[in-house]
């Protein structure tokens, strides 16, 4: 199972100093936080995409690549890459040149965002957000597979004996994730392809993320990609810890009160006991994070948010050391003795490398 963190890239003033970080400074915390992810042991570091304040990730592939230098394990992931407003033909691009400078170390995730004015900056309308995430995504997926492509369709100009460039490492595209927070159109297109999909359950009960992945895991059976149990499931969410239960709530309420993305609502009580924000000692993060296979079964990735809401990069970090010291280490443990045989890992560019490799050699072996 794949452990790591994910980032909005929120500009957020800290609520207990009432500084706010540069933009070059948060920008550079958070390729010091992608590279303590690698140093404490963590598989993936993820990245959102935002056009507009207070967020500051607008280019993905830029600073992936940049991390991609300064490490050498840490798989560079996006925690949004906007399929609904970036032009198809630019994603396979830039991705496929990500991928060839991180030698394969690379994987996406497929998404709306969450901000309405982002579609008419590009030109696009809002409206039409799943159809746009059908038919582009539909290209892109052609673009990866094809040497020559002939397209046309609804959002945008058609193409004529096109090949995007480079092309995809090893022949192999990108492993793709599909993430939703509400919408069952993106589990079932998600299934369609036999792709990954990402319920990022931050904002919602238990109940809802059970839904959507169940959704999910019946469609990619229906479409022929295995048994329903074998589908490629990844979950985010966040968490605080300190030593001390007591001591994590205390210090973390300001940063929750005063979150962009969830403050100013439900008390940090109600919010933890109905969504699976944990704030709590490094036993409660485990407790909980193992409790999330009771209604989303076995799964391969669990992304973490740690550096949401202000939070001092100092703070940040020392989270990370928990995580990994204290939290990820168990918990592979855990999930490693419960997970059936039969159950895949998430797809890297090694593994799907050697499976082709695999399937090659099957394939020449004469038949008596």
């Amino acid at each position: 199972m794949q452990f790591g963190i994910f980032t909005v890239g929120d500009v957020t003033p800290d609520p207990t100093t009432g500084r706010a970080p540069t933009e070059h400074e948060r920008i550079k915390a958070m390729v010091t936080i992608a590279k303590k992810a690698e140093e404490v042991g963590l598989d993936v570091f993820a990245t959102g995409e935002h056009h507009n304040e207070p967020f500051v990730p607008s280019s993905p592939t830029t600073m992936l690549g940049y991390i991609a230098a300064q490490t050498s394990t840490l798989l560079l992931s996006t925690s949004t890459t906007l399929i609904t407003t970036n032009d198809p033909v630019k994603i396979a691009e830039d991705y496929a040149m990500l991928q060839h400078l991180a030698d394969g170390r690379v994987d996406l995730m497929m998404g709306r965002g969450n901000t309405g004015p982002v579609y008419p900056w590009f030109g696009k309308d809002i409206r039409a957000g799943i159809p746009l995430a059908i038919e582009n995504y539909a290209l892109l997926h052609k673009l990866w597979r094809e040497h020559v492509v002939d397209w046309k369709g609804k959002y945008r100009t058609p193409l004529q004996s096109f090949t995007s460039t480079p092309r995809p490492l090893d022949g192999i595209p990108p492993f793709v994730w599909h993430g939703s927070i509400r919408s069952p159109e993106i589990a079932e297109q998600a299934a369609y392809y036999g792709d990954g999909f990402f319920a990022n359950h931050i904002f919602w009960p238990a109940s809802h993320t059970q839904r959507m992945i169940a959704l999910y895991r019946e469609r990619w059976a229906h479409y022929g990609h295995g048994g329903a149990d074998q589908a490629i499931v990844g979950l985010g969410g966040q968490v605080f810890i300190r030593p001390n239960s007591q001591d994590a709530v205390k210090e973390f309420r300001p940063y929750f009160d005063n979150a962009p993305v969830y403050g100013h609502g439900p008390s940090l009580e109600d919010f933890t006991r109905e969504t699976p924000l944990t704030v709590g000692s490094p036993q409660q993060v485990i407790d909980r994070t193992l409790g999330f296979r009771e209604y989303v079964g076995d799964y391969q990735r669990q992304l973490f948010l740690m550096d949401h809401a202000g939070l001092p990069l100092k703070t940040v970090l020392e989270q990370l050391d928990l995580l990994g010291e204290e939290v990820v280490p168990v918990l592979r443990k855990e999930f490693a003795a419960l997970k059936p045989a039969h159950v895949p890992d998430a797809p890297t560019h090694a593994s799907l490398l050697a499976a082709r490799a695999a399937a090659s050699d099957q394939q020449e072996v004469p038949v008596a």
